[in-house]
């Protein structure tokens, strides 16, 4: 096999690219290593353009593969990889995200990037893949406007750390410190972020956006080193082009009312597809147009005026200014008691329902994937209903987007959700977006705090979102001019398609839980962002308190349709004895109480049941594992009648002796004369000895309890 290696230091650590012939029929391949995570990265490109198509039609596939862990995964009849985890959708959106900006949009060949995972150690694979996969490209025929690098950076103690390791906890990978930034970016600007963190200030993310831009800069250096050793010539693509009849048909048709109809101060893009529709009847009626270059003129007519009015009037499409927020309305509760939790949020046109469900420990997510293995006990889902845009479509199933939204809230949310000593309940969220006019994952933000709070989740503070926009004017960075731009708050249908960022920023008003960004340029400069934070704060700060108005804290009890959770502690040495051989003691208290029963390594139990079978299973599993010590008191039954005394039961499965010397201050002949079984008797613990054994006494708990013969007792109590 013929192999050529090149290196570059980055975090402390070798960063490998090596090129083979392993894959010699892809156009561009490469293997790259970072520590002992390796990833294989192929680009190819078809021969001939999709026709019909009205969209560049790349596909970007990150595969997992279990050997990669070292480990037989899968379940337990399925010992192979099945459809992608959501670790894998979300690891390719990250590719896609970036590089699909720096392609020409006009293309209309297929163009495929796979990312396959040879192996994974304590280095995430994902923004390794982010640079195979343009290494791949710009070192292959494909025309392409990269090199594009990516790098994560975590703070930790203060201090930025590049590439720092994860590890996996509760179903997610954790990066230590409190925020943690994956920046892709070219040029000294930025395309792409992905961002968690712990109420973080815009500043502090603005220092790890500079920190990130000079780790980019290096793997840019070393990129173009590799594109002028082994850069191919790039394909010659024919793109059509916008024939002079179909200018002169759209200024005859459609120009007229064009701009009165972009910008009809309306919430919305319906009359814009109407318009549109009007013109590609128009297109049709002339022989020999082509209906899909009719659209894209359409659509870049569309995304020059308001680039235009934008930069040049400081102009909308709804007449809104810049800095404001549409109408706001947020509800917490009220659609049905059944429900746990659930929080109604409105945005201009963008609607939103976030229903939540709370479980025990035993309704976590078990995760078993090459990358995350173990628990989920907080679950986000998203869902994306064909009504809510006005269209008809599929329904069911699921798809990147919806993968890519639930996520990105569950992230905004995980920082303020109580810890499981706090709060031990298995919490999933459902977003459904009932009308989408603008950034419904946003909306999905506030909707499941308003969920959260209903439900009476102890979540240690609100958290709302925001979507920014930008229209940014062409420009060429060689000539040193800084582009003409206006930054959006609040983005609606028009902004967010036609638009050239769609920057979506989540938090408290203490400071920032999650970001991502997408662009629709080669990249933002670091100024542009600061400003986008600045307005994005304001708005959020203005939806919190709109928020605040309908729910000011979570409610004091969870509802009454939710299970209760009971938690005790025992001593670890005591979990075979509550499981018993088999499982067979803990499945009898479950049978019996009909409560749901979690035991963890160290001791902790936790209980799940409703109308009070948790704490029959509580009352149970402490008794069983008390520790009897001299001088307890208890109220026990008599179990068994012996001559030499009688057994009573003081808990589940414990029974102690009452030796003869110890029922009366009294001699007594024959036991049977002042005990029966099933008598309710006082006892209190005499001694215990090595083996466990209890000896009890009644005279030491009551003297006057056990009569003379004279006076014989019946069934007494205590």
């Amino acid at each position: 096999m013929h192999t050529e290696s090149y290196e570059v230091e980055i975090g402390g650590k070798k960063l490998t690219a090596q090129f083979t012939d392993l894959a010699d029929q892809a156009h561009g391949s490469v293997i790259m290593r970072y520590g002992n995570t390796t990833v294989l990265a192929t680009a190819v490109m078809s021969d001939r353009k999709r026709e019909g198509g009205d969209f560049f039609p790349l596909t970007v596939d990150f595969e997992e593969r279990f050997y990669a862990a070292g480990q037989i995964l899968g379940s337990r009849f399925m010992r192979r990889e099945g459809r992608p985890s959501d670790a894998a959708v979300l690891s390719g959106r990250v590719i896609d995200r970036t590089i699909r900006p720096l392609f020409d949009q006009r293309i209309r060949n297929d163009v495929q990037v796979i990312i396959t995972v040879l192996s994974i150690d304590k280095d995430e694979p994902d923004v390794l893949a982010v640079n195979a996969a343009s290494i791949a490209l710009v070192t292959s025929n494909i025309p392409f406007g990269g090199p594009v690098s990516a790098i994560r950076v975590a703070r930790q103690g203060g201090t930025w750390v590049t590439l720092p390791p994860f590890r996996v906890e509760e179903g997610f990978d954790v990066i230590e410190g409190d925020c943690e930034l994956v920046v892709c970016g070219k040029d000294g600007n930025v395309n792409m972020i992905e961002m968690g963190g712990k109420e973080i200030t815009e500043d502090v993310v603005m220092e790890g956006l500079t920190y990130a831009s000079k780790e980019i800069e290096k793997l840019q250096k070393f990129q173009k080193e590799l594109i002028a050793k082994r850069g191919k010539a790039k394909r010659v693509i024919e793109l059509d082009e916008i024939s002079e009849e179909i200018k002169k048909l759209f200024a005859e048709k459609i120009a007229p009312k064009f701009e009165k109809t972009i910008f009809a101060g309306i919430a919305g893009r319906a009359d814009e597809y109407a318009l549109m529709e009007e013109w590609v009847t128009a297109v049709k009626e002339v022989e020999g147009m082509d209906e899909h270059i009719a659209r894209r003129y359409f659509d870049d007519a569309v995304n020059d005026l308001l680039h235009k009015k934008a930069i040049d009037d400081n102009k909308r499409p709804d007449g809104r200014n810049f800095a404001q927020v549409r109408p706001l309305f947020a509800q917490a509760g009220g659609i049905s008691p059944v429900l746990h939790g659930t929080g109604i949020f409105y945005r201009g046109g963008t609607h939103i329902l976030s229903a939540l469900t709370l479980g025990g420990p035993q309704d976590s997510q078990l995760i078993e994937g090459m990358e995350v293995q173990g628990k989920k006990r907080y679950m986000h889902h998203y869902n994306f209903p064909p009504f809510s845009s006005g269209e008809t479509g599929r329904v069911g199933g699921m798809n990147r987007r919806a993968i890519g939204h639930g996520a990105l809230a569950e992230k905004a949310l995980i920082p303020v959700l109580p810890d499981k000593e706090v709060f031990p309940y298995t919490i999933r969220i459902v977003s459904e977006s009932m009308a989408s006019n603008g950034s419904t994952s946003m909306a999905s933000v506030c909707g499941s705090t308003l969920a959260l709070m209903d439900a009476g989740v102890p979540i240690k503070e609100p958290v709302a979102g925001i979507a920014s926009g930008l229209m940014m004017e062409s420009f060429d960075q060689a000539q040193g001019k800084s582009p003409r731009y206006k930054v959006l708050t609040d983005i609606q249908g028009p902004e967010d398609h036609h638009g050239d960022m769609d920057f979506k920023v989540a938090g408290t008003k203490n400071g920032v839980t999650a970001i991502q960004m997408d662009i629709k340029v080669d990249g933002i400069p670091l100024p542009i962002l600061k400003e986008a934070f600045e307005k994005a704060l304001a708005a959020r700060l203005t939806i919190l308190d709109v928020m605040k108005k309908a729910i000011a804290t979570s409610r004091p009890d969870i509802s009454p349709h939710a299970p209760k959770i009971v938690v005790i502690k025992i001593k670890p040495d005591q979990i075979g004895m509550v499981i018993g051989g088999g499982g067979k003691t803990v499945n009898e208290i479950r049978e019996k109480t009909g409560a749901e029963i979690d035991i963890e390594d160290d001791g902790t139990v936790f209980i799940t049941g409703k109308n009070g079978s948790a704490e029959k299973a509580r009352d149970i599993i402490a008794s069983m594992t008390h520790e009897y010590k001299s001088g307890e008191m208890f109220k026990g039954k008599v179990v068994r009648v012996v001559d030499f005394g009688a057994f009573v039961e003081i808990g589940y499965n414990a029974e102690g002796l009452v030796h003869v010397s110890e029922i009366a201050s009294f001699r007594i002949e024959r036991v049977s004369d002042y005990l029966k079984e099933g008598m309710e008797v006082p006892v209190v613990v005499k001694e215990t000895d090595e083996r466990g054994r209890i000896s009890l006494s009644i005279k030491r708990a009551d003297k006057d309890f056990v009569k003379p013969r004279s006076e014989p007792p019946t069934r007494a109590t205590y």
